[in-house]
């Protein structure tokens, strides 16, 4: 059994089998049991009416029994003479959120998915396929999996204690509606929060439904700003930059003669379909690639020249170190600096600036009687003051080079100093605005495939994504000050209302899930939350209304890459939407109707035509687009550069007429705007290294001495497919754990073990490895929470560990701020 059937209904689940009455009739003519579905759940048999029989009723053809002959067997009863049909291929991609964006090919046959394949374009070397990674091509268990949600339903037990009753769509969109107009009336629109939930990315997906429906009905609703992904460098890179992608294309990447990749793992967590492609087109073209994670990870295994191992949160040290030897080596080029930035040395600083507050007084030590030398940092970060040098030097001396940091490192307390310094050692050494260089920062590029919005109103008082549970407890006690509100000065009310569409972040993506879970059960903080999702999650047992939602091949959506999209793919609804599930637009189009805005929430359109509508923009911004409908039949539009695009070159080789969008003008290596908000210990004007809670200088390591990160694994998109019974074979969960550390605790590879702190406490086999360096411990993020008889999570779930505390600049996700203890269990 999967870990789901241990959910529980008030009811027995059953399967039905149905013919088509109405949308979303069903019939209940024929049940089977749970043991019997799950045994016969993924068997394949050769084609034949039954297949047809099964597609009628929304049931997947891989649960049919098959006899002994190969052929499908069902009752006789249920048997109907009916003409084979002919197999069609259509084109449609991934919509999770993983970086890349890929084509899938689906095989279907008598409405049934029968196998998946991946892009048919020509693979060529300047123009490669946009090729699915096992995730996608592995979907359709996704699809057909029995445990899916197959009809709506309303909790008739406590929140969290999983018992739900089966309802209608029409007594659920009335219950919504009933809920937003109390709300609203009772504690004004923004009590009602849209949750953070990446299940579903692309235009059609239930939260930007949601902000349209909650806009035209009161005008507004409580949003946020940032991602649990990249919150700290989101917000952090504009401070050095502007706005602006600070990333050259992928492509580009052959023109590096080194490249640095920093907590960056592209072979598992993918940023664009290609980056690994690239990367290894660099490699061939002479490029020396350095690794720098606590981590030999696969993208380290499979390019890199060296792995450097790190201590996690110490980054920024790492690269004050290597500032020093740039400088103090007379490696920095002193006229990019002159020329382009702001606050590197005192004769460039910002009028009314006490003197000693230029970087290049930090960095020499000028400022607080301390260089920042590699014998500095080595004791700090790990890594011996010899290769700090050497690393320094390589970086200093060899031109073009990129330095490419993953979203690992900012993922800290202090993650946006690690932004920061990552995107001064650029200036520092002019490997800005040219070919083979990288800005830093943030990343993403700027040829990104032009693309429109679902548009709506309101909205624009947010607050940080990952502090919605504060909004929950004392949303009335946050001010722009003290929490990072902006738009507002304060919340005139707690949250109370929590659309929940198409996401785990509810409780097993935020931190602390055990925190968050008895937050959660208080029914007078959150007083109604509706979850959408294709399954009974951590998350939607939290809920009040449980709604089935369609996969990614049951509804029609369009989708970018991360950061990088220099193509879009069209997802075709490949199959009608099984059971009872609903697109979150049918579904809100009616409560929309009963809240009076119906008219103005379709304006007439089919999800289709929202389509449409947001490829208008496409239209505009480029002359080559061949159209929605030949859009729609290739599947992808894909741009092609005989050039590729670096950031910042137009304000490189024009910085009279092409200024920075800093309020300078030039790149800002001081911030007046952060020296002016006063908290400079740990939100200082210049990059500097300032040491992370629960990081190896806290005190706290005393009691919990080991460090774990939680990286993104190949099994998973965040916590999607964790249920998934290819990937789970592929890939199952385990902890990594240094020999060093094993050894002293009388752990031998293979055994159990559990991970805890004061906050909660895991249990997983543990990975004995010399791939993580010692002191620090390798959870991979995502896993579903499963607690025990005893309460104790046995699933590897990392957010029992991980702290609700945000990071010091951003009140962004810290989740790799984690000191725990690992006994043998």
């Amino acid at each position: 059994m999967t870990r789901m059937t241990r959910l529980h209904t008030t009811r027995r689940p059953v399967l039905f089998l149905t013919r088509k009455v109405g949308t979303h009739a069903m019939s209940p003519h024929w049940t089977l049991d749970r043991r019997t579905f799950l045994k016969w759940s993924g068997a394949l048999a050769g084609v034949t009416a039954a297949e047809a029989l099964a597609s009628e009723g929304h049931i997947p053809f891989s649960v049919l029994p098959a006899a002994a002959d190969g052929r499908a067997s069902l009752p006789l009863p249920l048997l109907a003479a009916t003409a084979p049909a002919a197999e069609r291929v259509v084109a449609t991609g991934c919509g999770n959120n993983c970086g890349g964006r890929c084509v899938l090919l689906a095989h279907i046959k008598d409405g049934v998915i029968t196998r998946i394949e991946s892009d048919p374009d020509p693979d060529l070397p300047d123009q490669p396929q946009l090729r699915a990674c096992l995730r996608g091509r592995s979907y359709r268990q996704i699809v057909y999996h029995p445990d899916r949600l197959k009809y709506p339903m309303k909790r008739v037990g406590a929140r969290g204690e999983g018992k739900f009753e089966r309802i209608s769509w029409d007594e659920a969109t009335t219950t919504i509606a009933e809920q937003v107009k109390r709300v609203t009336a009772q504690y004004g629109p923004l009590a009602i929060y849209v949750n953070y939930g990446s299940g579903i990315s692309g235009i059609n997906r239930g939260d930007a439904w949601a902000r349209r429906l909650l806009g035209l009905y009161s005008g507004d609703f409580l949003s946020y700003y940032g991602t649990y992904s990249s919150g700290q460098t989101s917000y952090a890179t504009p401070f050095t930059y502007g706005v602006g992608s600070t990333g050259n294309m992928w492509s580009d990447l052959v023109n590096s003669k080194l490249i640095i990749l920093l907590g960056h793992n592209p072979g598992e967590t993918v940023f664009g379909t290609n980056s690994m492609y690239w990367l290894r087109k660099a490699r061939e073209a002479g490029a020396r690639i350095i690794s720098i994670d606590p981590r030999y990870t696969d993208t380290a295994v499979a390019i890199a020249d060296e792995w450097i191992p790190i201590r996690p949160s110490t980054d920024s040290a790492l690269m004050d170190a290597m500032a020093f030897v740039i400088i103090t080596e007379g490696m920095a080029d002193q006229q990019f600096l002159e020329t382009y930035t702001l606050g590197f040395d005192e004769a460039h600083m910002p009028e009314g600036i006490p003197a000693g507050n230029s970087y290049k007084n930090y960095i020499l030590g000028e400022a607080d009687g301390q260089p920042k030398t590699p014998e500095w940092a080595e004791p700090i970060t790990g890594i011996p003051a010899s290769t700090i040098r050497q690393l320094g030097r390589e970086y200093g001396s060899i031109k073009p080079a990129a330095f490419v940091a993953g979203y690992g490192p900012q993922r800290h307390a202090n993650g946006e100093q690690s932004v920061r310094s990552n995107s001064v050692l650029p200036a520092l050494t002019g490997n800005v605005g040219v070919h083979g260089g990288w800005a830093g920062g943030a990343g993403g590029t700027p040829a990104g495939a032009k693309l429109g919005a679902i548009p709506f109103e309101g909205g624009k008082v947010k607050i940080s994504c990952f502090m919605w549970t504060d909004a929950v407890i004392r949303g009335k006690e946050m001010t722009a000050k003290t929490d990072l509100i902006q738009g507002a000065d304060k919340l005139p009310t707690n949250v109370k209302f929590i659309f929940n569409l198409a996401g785990n972040t509810l409780v097993n993506q935020h931190s602390d899930i055990l925190r968050t879970q008895k937050i959660l059960k208080d029914e007078s903080m959150a007083e109604f939350i509706v979850s959408s999702d294709i399954f009974q999650t951590p998350s939607t047992l939290y809920s009040d209304l449980v709604l089935p939602g369609p996969s990614i091949f049951e509804r029609p959506n369009i989708v970018t890459p991360w950061g990088y999209g220099e193509y879009i793919i069209y997802l075709h609804q490949l199959l009608e939407p099984m059971y009872e599930t609903r697109n979150e637009y049918d579904w809100m189009s009616d409560v929309a109707q009963k809240l009076g805005v119906g008219e103005r929430f379709t304006e007439g359109k089919t999800a289709d035509d929202w389509l449409r509508f947001v490829t208008e923009a496409t239209a505009k911004g480029h002359p080559e687009w061949p159209g929605f409908e030949a859009f729609k039949e290739k599947g992808s539009f894909k741009l092609w550069f005989k050039t590729p695009v670096v950031a910042f070159e137009k304000q490189i080789k024009d910085p009279a007429n092409a200024p920075f969008t800093t309020p300078s003008g030039k790149i800002e290596i001081f911030s007046e705007r952060l020296w002016k908000r006063g908290q400079l210990d740990t939100v200082p004007a210049i990059p500097k290294y300032v040491p992370a809670f629960e990081g190896p200088a806290d005190p706290l390591i005393a009691k919990f001495p080991l460090q774990l990160v939680s990286f993104h694994f190949k099994r998973r998109v965040h916590s999607t497919h964790d249920n998934n019974p290819w990937m789970i074979e592929m890939a199952p969960q385990v902890l990594w754990v240094n020999p060093m550390d094993a050894q002293a605790r009388g752990i031998e590879d293979g055994d159990q073990v559990k991970v805890f702190n004061d906050r909660g406490a895991t249990l997983v086999p543990a990975k004995v490895t010399p791939r993580i360096m010692p002191g620090v411990l390798g959870l991979p993020q995502g896993a579903w929470f499963t607690p025990n008889a005893q309460g104790i999570d046995a699933n590897g779930s990392a957010n029992v560990l991980s702290t609700q505390r945000g990071s010091y600049m951003s009140n962004s996700n810290p989740q790799h701020d984690n000191l725990v203890q690992l006994v043998k269990a």
